[in-house]
């Protein structure tokens, strides 16, 4: 699941021309990329979609944004690590049908001697 998730910047810096913040998502710090949103400055609150800020949002509505989240289990699965998100994906489930097309157990399979029909 990807969301856009509000955070407060904490800090721009300008790194091979683009405005770059650390934005602080309730405890977790993460490198954004501000170029689309100019008007953001530090202490205002961005909505952050795949490390990019998409809007500006006041600060009320982004901290229970953040609370919602926090309850719902979204944060630690949005704001994990590469490592965390492989360990958590390793440790579940996996499907044969990556389209979801079947279950996630296992289906007995198919014999390898199936019985043949003679020709007529």
């Amino acid at each position: 699941m990807c969301l856009a998730i509000p955070g407060r910047v904490e800090e721009i810096l300008i790194e091979n021309d683009l405005r770059i913040g650390r934005v602080n998502f309730g405890g977790v710090l993460k490198r954004v990329c501000l170029d689309y949103v100019p008007e953001i400055e530090v202490g205002d609150y961005a909505v952050v979609h795949v490390g990019f800020a998409i809007s500006r949002l006041d600060a009320e509505t982004a901290e229970k944004t953040l609370e919602i989240f926090r309850q719902m289990g979204a944060l630690d699965e949005e704001l994990a690590t590469e490592e965390e998100a492989f360990a958590r994906a390793a440790q579940a489930p996996q499907s044969a049908c990556p389209d979801g097309s079947c279950s996630v157990e296992s289906k007995p399979a198919a014999s390898p001697t199936a019985p043949q029909v003679p020709e007529q």
